[in-house]
C-alpha cells in the first residue's frame, strides 16, 4: 500500500496509479502545542512511504510515517524520497559543520528496509543510509512539455555537475545539442559567479536544465548571459522545482519563457510526473 506524506499526496497518488499499489488514506494532525500525529491504515503488509522532506517537519512526518507503518503491522517497508531535504549539504563545508545529508539518512534508515530517491544532488548520497538505496533518474520526463518545434535546440547545464542531466533530457527530446556554464561559489559570501562557454546561441532556442531550482539567483544569472548572446526563446526545467520566496519573479524578470518542473516537489510549475520512474523501481 501506498502510504503518502502531505507534501507528496499529488505524487503518491500517480505512484499508486503507476504501479498499481492501493493508496493509503492517510490522517494527518496538528496540537495545539506545535506537535504533529499521523494516522495510516491498520492490518499492513507492505508499505511503500512517500514523502519529500521539504522542511524540518515534512522529516518529522517522514519518521512518524514509518514508525506507523510499523505499528500496522507491515513487514516490509519501502521509504520513496521524490525529494530528500538536506541533500546538498553532503560534506562539511567549513570546520564544525556537520555532513546533514548523512545525519538526516541515518534517522530515515531507522525506519525502512529500502528506500528510492529522486535524482538526489549526487548519487553518492546513497551510500549515507544504512539500508539498501538507489537513486532514481526521472530527468527524461522534463522532455515531455518541450515543444516539437524548438529551433535548433540547446540544452545548457548551469554547470558540468548537471551535464548528465541536460545529455537526458536531450536525448528523450530526441534532438539537440548539449553544454553547460562554468559556476564557482564562494562559500565565505555565498555568491555564484557564472561564466558561459563557447556554445553558440544565437537564434537558437535554450533550455537551461538543472537538478534544483531553490532560490533561482544562479539560474536567473545564466539566463541574463544567454540573452546577452542572443538566444531566442529560454526555457528552465528541473527535477526538483524549489522555488522558493521570489525565485520564479527572478527567472521571469530574466527572459524565461516557461519554466518546467515535475512533481517531486508540486509546485505550479510540475507539468510532468516522476512517479512512472519510481514505479518502475518498486
Amino acid at each position: 500500500m501506498i502510504i503518502p506524506g502531505s507534501e507528496s499526496q499529488a505524487f503518491a497518488a500517480q505512484l499508486a496509479a503507476e504501479s498499481g499499489e492501493s493508496l493509503g488514506r492517510v490522517e494527518y494532525e496538528d496540537f495545539p502545542d506545535g506537535e504533529s500525529v499521523v494516522r495510516v491504515p491498520d492490518d499492513l503488509d507492505r508499505a511503500v512511504v512517500v514523502a519529500s522532506t521539504v522542511s524540518d517537519r515534512a522529516h518529522v512526518e517522514l519518521l512518524q510515517l514509518q514508525d506507523a507503518v510499523r505499528e500496522a503491522g507491515a513487514s516490509e517497508v519501502v521509504t520513496v524520497l521524490p525529494y530528500m531535504g538536506y541533500a546538498r549539504q553532503d560534506e562539511a563545508f567549513s570546520p564544525g559543520e556537520p555532513v546533514s545529508s548523512r545525519a538526516m539518512a541515518r534517522a530515515i534508515s531507522t525506519g525502512t528496509d529500502r528506500v528510492l530517491t529522486v535524482n538526489p544532488h549526487e548519487d553518492a548520497i546513497c551510500d549515507f543510509f544504512d539500508v539498501p538505496a538507489e537513486p532514481v533518474d526521472a530527468a527524461g520526463a522534463l522532455a515531455k512539455p518541450l515543444s516539437d518545434d524548438l529551433a535548433d535546440p540547446l540544452f545548457l547545464s548551469p554547470d558540468s555537475g548537471a551535464v548528465d542531466i541536460a545529455e537526458t533530457v536531450r536525448d528523450a527530446h530526441g534532438r539537440g545539442t548539449v553544454d553547460y556554464f562554468e559556476k564557482d561559489r564562494d562559500y565565505d559570501t555565498g555568491d555564484v559567479t557564472v561564466t558561459p562557454s563557447d556554445a553558440t546561441c544565437t537564434d537558437r532556442d535554450v533550455v537551461v536544465v538543472d537538478d534544483i531550482i531553490a532560490t533561482g539567483s544562479t539560474m536567473s544569472e545564466a539566463v541574463g548571459v544567454l540573452d546577452e548572446r542572443g538566444a531566442d526563446r529560454v526555457f528552465v526545467s528541473c527535477v526538483h522545482p524549489m522555488l522558493a520566496a521570489n525565485a520564479q519573479t527572478k527567472l521571469a524578470c530574466a527572459g524565461v519563457e516557461r519554466v518546467y518542473g515535475t512533481d517531486t516537489i508540486e509546485r505550479a510549475v510540475s507539468d510532468v510526473s516522476a512517479a512512472p520512474a519510481v514505479a518502475e523501481r518498486l
